[in-house]
């Protein structure tokens, strides 16, 4: 744990330690569809955060499992999907002590997950509870301003886009977006056909949790 908080310290200011930082894919078992965003989602976001927020992100995403020792390069985590995930017991442990230790989790709801991956977070984390996460919170106010909280990328069931967290003493640990669909926005365009402005508030947003990360700020 100390090696992942040492290393997010070297990133706080963005400067040259953060060309040796890369995001990380969450690959996980249950039959739900990890990959679901694969091709281009992160990397489009890299890109733009790169470009416009003045990180040296490596690149090429990381694919990661749960239950590896891998998962402490990464300070930032993105988990996706539609369907079932289930993290066994040592995915369980790992997990937690990776959040402990300094890392971040990225969830976003691809339509369908909701209802497969509280009792899992729950798991990892029984004495926390998901909150939504205020307007006035600065993940919603670094470089881009979003004074409404997420933008609504996907129709998904027609409901207000949330971003729920869970906050382990005061610092958050795990975001994650709900009846929003960030990472579909991330997407090239040719797959969703999303009008341009929807595909920008995306990246944006996804741009301010990169940001949030790296500056270390992870205070409530």
């Amino acid at each position: 744990m100390k090696i992942l908080l040492i290393f997010l310290f070297t990133l706080s200011s963005f400067g040259t330690f953060a060309q040796q930082a890369q995001l990380g894919l969450l690959k996980y078992n249950g039959g739900g569809d990890w990959y679901a965003n694969l091709e281009t989602s992160l990397p489009n976001l890299i890109n733009f955060c790169n470009k416009n927020i003045s990180t040296q992100i490596s690149t090429k995403q990381g694919i990661v499992e749960a239950g590896s020792e891998e998962l402490f390069n990464y300070p930032f985590i993105h988990l996706t999907g539609h369907g079932n995930i289930i993290f066994n017991d040592s995915e369980i442990d790992n997990l937690r002590k990776y959040l402990l230790g300094g890392g971040f989790l990225h969830i976003d709801d691809n339509y369908g997950l909701d209802k497969f991956i509280r009792p899992q977070m729950k798991r990892v984390f029984p004495e926390l509870e998901f909150v939504e996460i205020p307007y006035n919170h600065p993940i919603y106010h670094q470089s881009y301003d979003f004074k409404n909280g997420l933008p609504k990328i996907h129709e998904h069931d027609n409901g207000f886009p949330k971003g729920y967290g869970l906050v382990h003493e005061g610092r958050l640990i795990c975001f994650y977006s709900f009846e929003c669909d960030l990472g579909d926005g991330w997407e090239d365009q040719s797959i969703h056909n999303d009008p341009q402005e929807k595909r920008l508030q995306a990246l944006q947003m996804g741009a301010n949790l990169v940001e949030y990360v790296f500056k270390g700020v992870g205070l409530e």
